[in-house]
């Protein structure tokens, strides 16, 4: 890009993509009536620059205000270009009252700023605070700041300090006042100037607003004295005043001790007041300074002359008067001189003529005269020479913005809506004002639209033009072309409704100089536009032919010849544009969108032009070719001042300013944005830095600036590369034979031209192109996506910076990201806070358009652009930008897939994604972006390949964003670049195994654990796999798996896993059962189950963990049968510390010391018959909880004996005589158990039946007696009866037991029980007798065993053979019968049963007495 030049300028409209800016209205009603004489000024406007705006680190820096007047209305808006102002809009309203021509005056103090307000019955005075003491210190950091007038509505403007009413000034129109001026003095009194319709200056003196005093009102004579006026005497009265000393124009000029007033007249005379002296001191005829045709403007009274005045120091005041006359305007520039008698003088130093129609407005500055004008077509005309060094006269030209095209092309192929959308909601055409108000217009209504959004307004534009649309139409079947024509029709309507809004909003009032920085704005009635210094490469190629005629060099070439060349090849390149028809143009930019090669289709433009050459616009082309001696140089430094890639360094010229900065940039664009803010500058400096420039008003300033930019260069490189194939057509005639031009223009320089065409074009697009907005749940979403990307140099979105609604995506990266780099290039070899940096506006404004420009260039390494897109999740622009860059571009070409691997992941298309990562990869260690991707841990990147580092980050962002299946592809590849790398391969195929496990790709997962070279990680895959599988149930998958070499590590993980776990929500256990059993593993099944079953009976307490435990042991015992009878046998488990985990910490006693470990404990074996028992006694209490259920709790721990209680209590004797015969244990509890209910059920009667019947029930009973009906007592002592028979013991204990347990209650015993007791130990029942005193019974069962023995019912005792001499020996218990006889005998009522037994006894000793005789005698 071409160095800047001082010759011309272009414009840039400053307004914004929002709703109508929000005015704060305020009335101020005086109470006065309206003029009877329909008194009308012009539309006017004007600016104000602080005195500081030109200074960095001023609050004021780059702030200043523009307000225009339309009747009774004036507004005023503060902007600054460094930060947004709150509040910064103001309509005030005074009633009946018009604003004068030069109405508004606004100067600054120290504390404050004043506004200065003529009305044509009223003057005022504004004092509102100086931004300076808005805030208490020079530091401000925020981001948006208050304006001025946001405590404008506290002031009651009514107050005699703020607004005066002129008494003179009431009634018809020949009193009011043509023009004015105001000024603050030195005193601060408000000094307002106006001009009376009948001739003189009336001058109304406010007093300072912190003073008190009445107001004074003085007027100027013609006679040159000065009266104070206690009232106003009409002139008609007086009758010495003569229209011919009119003021049209009034200037103020203030020195030390005296005020100049400056009053350009009727009479075309030019008059000096002197507000200290009370005298006119100078007048002056300007006639005198035309050259020709005085006669004829004296004759006229002037109405349209200007006046305008410029002080310096260097050159005193100068004055420049614009003279209108019909046949030729011209400006005179003349110096006031004093003389040393106090007598003044003025000099001329210049003259500039003008052929422009209407002035509008124009500025004088040191240099030069600034004017704008209106055409006869109604269009803005800006130009500005310099007065005093021009030798050719001629005005340098400003580039204004072209209103928009009349009428909008729609190819056949598109949809009208969407092209006329395009069209007026581009970011150059249309304010949101003129659509808004062509809206209402065309609905024919009253409603109001301020408050929508850019959006918003869009979506009401479709709806409005779409509901007219379809109102109109009366069919109700329409083919397309018919539809589309009908579209066309109602879009273009109204599309020249908003054209003629547009037009009438840009119409000029006024220019804005800034002394302090040189700013030129151009004030409109809708908006305000900003004047750039233009580029010199813009400026050949704009320039009309008068223009371009007259130059003689060009600052892109030294060399004379070739800067001839130049500016001959320019000319042509015009020529080929005009000679362009609207199709062939349209053709070539559908071109360049439909990523055709831009030289076949220039090719064939050129072919369309030739075929179509009526008017021998071609001919006229080759004619101004030959002119050019070298085409090739020419052609390869208009080139070169195009491309603005990075390693155009060779360049060296000083006014190159891109050439420059190309240079620069290769030593900035790469440090870290984060870091680049002047780090050795103090805190102060760095906040103005950040800040400026900063504002939503410069964002669009500066990126609209380069949209224009890229525009104009799309069009030259368009047209240049038109004329290149011209050249290779006619080649021959125009090149030295036998020489390499030719070669170099059809391998060089086309296709840099068509390099250039597409980058431009890129350029213009995205300046073109809005940003979309985010909702904040998925911008928050997508950020945390990007953060493990960790481009930690990268800048965040800043939410709420940008005013712009919505901002262009140029400008989103200007302002999140360039804007600080750019700052920080301009001023990184500046002492800033040392030199007071002054901020030069033509200099500043064309280095960041400069430097912009570097930072979107995309053949330079920089990659900032696509990455502020990608972190801004405008995702959709990013994936046009890297389509329209791809086919051309060959620089960062694996960073542009990897963005647009990220467009792919945000739009759902994954597959597409993991290809331009891929792709991307291949330029891993090449591309600063994807290195620094990369390189965010030195330490891991020493150690590791970057590409590997690049997949770990890809692979990083597809987990977090959540898709397994692109991360086991993209792994997979990966593992083929870690071959050498067996850590990295480590981490991948865990990765692998991770995802598959997690899609529930189960033999993936296991294959992927078996890959896995690095042991220690192939156990956590293990351990992990076994967690999974068994919360999913899917034990079959895991029991089945090989494990080859990994066996005794699953059962290590199972074991340790199911030690550790609750024992009734998983089921490692039986996994581990499973996996045993699967491998045959008998014993390790049966162990498994024992160990599972000995936990669930100390742990699990419960029905549920008894019916389990019940089942481990039965599972333990099939195993174990199913073994070899020698190794039916395991090793009891261990309880305790054996169940700690591995990696445990140690623990620690309650004095803090590490508890000392257990002692080993011996070994202990267990046999098939152990398991038996101990599935017996857990059977037992199974059926214990099953039939008591609370007492499963204490059944759970309880012993054998302690079981054995516990059942007889709950009535289930068969158990617990099972559970004896078990572990070998006495059955007497069992009897004295059942005895004792038999005894209950014996007197308590039939009481709770249910509860008896159901534990009768859990017993197996004898067989039912049918023949009557049996109660639960009967059906007990049934029980009873059955059970002592069938478990007989060693000397009847069970029946001795039974009746002991009888007797101990006071129970009669049952017959069946005697006898059956009688036949197997009378001894015994009679012992029994005797020790609960049943004496009776007792003599009773003696004499019935007497009886037994000689032969009466022996059968009944046992005794097979009575007393005999043959038979067997007989005994009796001599001991119990004699105590029995002993008791008997002390008692007197049992006289008789002693007889009876003593004679018993008797007999019995005779009958023994004789049987043994006998026996001896047989012998």
């Amino acid at each position: 890009m071409a160095g800047v030049l001082d010759r011309s300028y272009i414009e840039i409209c400053g307004f914004e993509r929002e709703s109508v800016l929000r005015f704060r209205q305020i009335t101020l009603n005086l109470g006065v009536g309206l003029h009877s004489g329909g008194v009308k000024y012009a539309d006017s406007a004007g600016g104000f620059s602080y005195e500081d705006s030109g200074k960095l680190l001023s609050v004021t820096s780059n702030r200043f205000i523009h307000w225009s007047t339309s009747g009774d209305t004036v507004q005023f808006v503060e902007q600054s270009l460094d930060t947004n102002l709150l509040n910064n809009a103001v309509r005030l309203r005074i009633p009946n009252c018009l604003l004068l021509p030069g109405g508004v005056c606004i100067q600054e103090t120290l504390n404050n700023v004043i506004i200065l307000i003529v009305t044509s019955q009223s003057v005022h005075r504004l004092m509102l605070p100086h931004p300076t003491r808005m805030y208490r210190s020079d530091l401000v950091t925020e981001l948006q700041m208050q304006s001025i007038f946001t405590d404008i509505g506290k002031l009651n403007l009514n107050e005699p300090a703020h607004s005066y009413v002129l008494p003179f000034a009431q009634g018809t129109q020949a009193t009011v006042p043509s023009t004015s001026a105001a000024w603050i003095s030195h005193q601060g009194e408000a000094v307002f100037a106006l001009a009376s319709p009948s001739g003189g200056i009336t001058v109304v003196t406010l007093p300072a607003h912190d003073q008190d005093g009445t107001v004074s009102i003085l007027e100027l004579k013609q006679s040159s004295m000065m009266q104070r006026l206690a009232g106003w005497m009409p002139t008609a009265i007086r009758g010495d005043q003569s229209v011919s000393d009119l003021a049209i124009s009034l200037a103020i000029h203030q020195l030390e001790d005296d005020t100049f007033i400056f009053a350009l007249c009727q009479d075309h005379k030019l008059r000096m007041w002197s507000f200290k002296h009370q005298m006119c001191l100078l007048v002056t005829d300007m006639l005198d300074y035309m050259p020709a045709g005085r006669g004829d403007v004296k004759a006229s009274p002037a109405q349209a002359h200007k006046l305008r005045l410029f002080f310096s120091s260097s050159t005193g005041l100068c004055l420049a008067i614009y003279l209108a006359v019909p046949k030729g305007s011209q400006f005179c520039v003349l110096q006031l001189v004093a003389s040393d008698n106090s007598r003044y003088s003025l000099d001329h130093i210049s003259s500039q003529f003008t052929k422009e129609e209407t002035l509008v407005d124009f500025v004088l500055t040191a240099t030069d005269i600034w004017a704008v004008w209106l055409d006869n077509d109604n269009q803005t005309v800006v130009k500005y020479i310099s007065f005093e060094h021009n030798a050719t006269c001629m005005w340098n030209q400003v580039f204004v913005q072209p209103s928009p095209e009349e009428e909008v092309h729609v190819g056949q192929d598109q949809d009208p809506r969407e092209i006329y959308l395009d069209v007026l909601f581009s970011p150059l055409r249309f304010t949101a004002s003129a659509i808004i108000k062509a809206l209402q217009i065309y609905k024919r209504g009253t409603e109001r639209y301020s408050d929508l959004s850019w959006e918003e307004l869009k979506k009401e534009v479709t709806i409005t033009v779409e509901n007219e649309l379809q109102g109109s139409v009366t069919e109700y079947e329409f083919c397309q072309e018919d539809y589309r024509l009908l579209q066309v029709e109602f879009w273009s309507k109204f599309y020249a409704c908003c054209l003629q809004y547009q037009d009438v909003l840009a119409t000029p009032l006024a220019l804005h100089i800034s002394p302090a920085t040189a700013m030129i704005c151009v004030l409109k009635k809708g908006f305000l536009s900003f004047l750039l210094p233009c580029f010199a490469v813009d400026h050949l190629y704009l320039s009309s032919d008068e223009y371009l005629f007259s130059e003689e060099d060009t600052p892109i070439a030294e060399d004379s010849n070739l800067s001839r060349d130049v500016l001959q090849l320019v000319q042509c390149l015009r020529m080929v544009n005009e000679s362009l028809p609207e199709d062939m143009a349209y053709e070539m930019d559908k071109a360049l969108e439909d990523l055709l090669s831009p030289e076949k289709v220039s090719e064939k433009v050129l072919e369309g032009l030739l075929a179509s050459d009526n008017g021998n616009v071609i001919q006229d082309i080759l004619n101004k070719m030959q002119d050019i001696s070298n085409p090739t140089a020419a052609i390869n430094t208009l080139l070169r001042e195009l491309d603005l890639e990075a390693d155009a360094e060779n360049d060296s010229r000083p006014t190159d300013c891109m050439a420059y900065f190309a240079r620069e940039e290769r030593h900035h664009l790469r440090r870290e944005e984060d870091h680049l803010f002047l780090t050795g500058q103090s805190l102060r400096v760095r906040i103005s830095l950040s800040q400026l420039y900063g504002s939503s008003v410069a964002a669009s300033l500066v990126c609209q600036a380069v949209c224009q930019t890229s525009m104009t260069r799309t069009l030259l490189c368009r047209d240049l590369l038109i004329l290149q194939q011209l050249y290779l057509r006619i080649g021959e005639n125009m090149f030295v034979p036998g020489g390499s031009q030719l070669l170099q223009l059809q391998q060089d320089l086309i296709s840099r031209c068509s390099s250039l065409l597409c980058t431009y074009h890129l350029l213009k697009q995205m300046s073109l192109t809005l940003s979309s907005s985010v909702p904040l749940d998925i911008l928050n979403a997508d950020l945390q996506h990007l953060s493990v990307l960790e481009l930690s140099d990268s800048t965040t979105l800043t939410s709420g910076r940008s005013m712009l609604n919505p901002p262009t995506v140029v400008e989103l990266f200007y302002q999140n990201m360039a804007r600080k780099a750019i700052m920080t290039q301009i001023f990184s070899q500046q002492d800033v806070e040392g030199n007071q940096v002054m901020l030069h506006w033509p200099q500043m404004i064309s280095s960041v358009v400069t430097l912009l420009c570097q930072f979107l260039w995309p053949s330079n390494p920089s990659f900032h652009f696509p990455e502020c897109l990608m972190i801004n999740c405008q995702y959709a622009q990013l994936q046009e930008y890297v389509r329209l860059v791809g086919p051309w571009c060959q620089v960062n070409v694996g960073s542009y897939r990897f963005v647009l691997g990220q467009c792919y992941l945000a739009s759902g298309e994954g597959q597409k994604a993991l290809q331009c990562f891929q792709q991307a990869a291949a330029e891993v260690d090449k591309e600063e972006f994807l290195m620094k991707l990369t390189g965010s841990d030195e330490e891991t990147a020493a150690a590791t390949a970057p590409r590997l580092l690049y997949y770990n980050k890809v692979l990083r962002l597809l987990e977090d964003i959540g898709l397994p299946e692109l991360v086991i592809n993209l792994a997979t590849l990966a593992i083929s670049e870690a071959a050498n790398d067996e850590r990295s391969q480590a981490a991948l195929w865990t990765r692998i195994f991770k995802h598959h496990l997690d899609l529930g790709h189960n033999n993936q997962a296991y294959e992927a654990l078996t890959q896995n070279p690095d042991s220690s990680r192939q156990l956590d895959c293990l351990r992990q796999l076994v967690v999974v599988l068994c919360e999913r149930a899917q034990l079959r998958d895991l029991v089945q798996f090989s494990f080859v070499n990994l066996h005794d590590e699953v059962v290590s993980i199972i074991e340790s896993r199911a030690r550790a776990v609750d024992l009734m929500t998983h089921n490692y256990y039986e996994l581990l059962y499973a996996f045993h059993i699967n491998r045959h593993n008998y014993r390790k099944a049966g162990t498994v189950m024992f160990e599972y079953g000995m936990r669930l009976g100390r742990e699990v307490r419960t029905l549920r963990g008894l019916q389990k435990q019940v089942n481990c042991y039965l599972a333990a015992l099939n195993c174990l049968r199913l073994v070899h009878p020698d190794y039916a046998w395991i090793v009891q488990p261990s309880s305790g510390a054996a169940y700690e985990r591995p990696g445990t910490s140690p623990k620690r006693n309650y004095d803090g010391e590490f508890a000392a470990n257990p002692v080993s404990q011996q070994i202990d074996i267990l046999e098939l018959k152990d398991l038996e028992k101990e599935y017996v006694l857990a059977r037992s209490r199974l059926t214990l909880a099953q039939q008591d259920p609370p007492s499963a709790a204490i059944a759970g721990g309880a012993s054998s004996q302690e079981m054995v209680a516990l059942l007889v209590q709950t009535g289930l004797f068969d158990t617990a005589l099972i559970l004896c015969q078990t572990y070998n244990l006495s059955l007497t509890p069992v009897f004295e158990g059942l005895t004792f209910k038999c005894i209950k059920l014996q007197y308590k009667g039939d009481q709770d039946q249910t509860e008896v019947w159901n534990w009768l029930a859990a017993n197996q009973l004898p067989t039912i007696i049918t023949t009557k009906e049996s109660s639960a007592t009967d059906e007990a002592w049934r029980l009873l009866a059955h059970y002592l028979e069938k478990y007989p013991s060693q000397n009847s204990q069970y029946h001795q037991c039974v009746i002991n347990k009888l007797l101990s209650h006071g129970v009669p015993v049952p017959d069946w029980l005697l006898n059956s007791y009688k036949e197997i130990d009378a001894a015994s029942l009679l012992r029994l007798y005797l020790n609960y005193d049943q004496l009776e019974s007792a003599a009773e069962l003696v004499l019935e065993y007497v009886d037994a023995l000689l032969g009466k019912g022996h059968q009944y005792f046992g005794i097979e053979r009575p007393l005999s001499a043959t038979a067997s020996l007989v005994w009796l218990p001599y001991t119990s019968i004699d105590q029995l006889l002993r008791n008997l005998s002390e008692s007197q009522i049992n006289e008789k049963m002693y007889k009876n037994l003593k004679d018993k006894l008797a007999e019995y000793h005779r009958l023994v007495d004789q049987s043994s005789r006998n026996r001896l005698m047989a012998r």
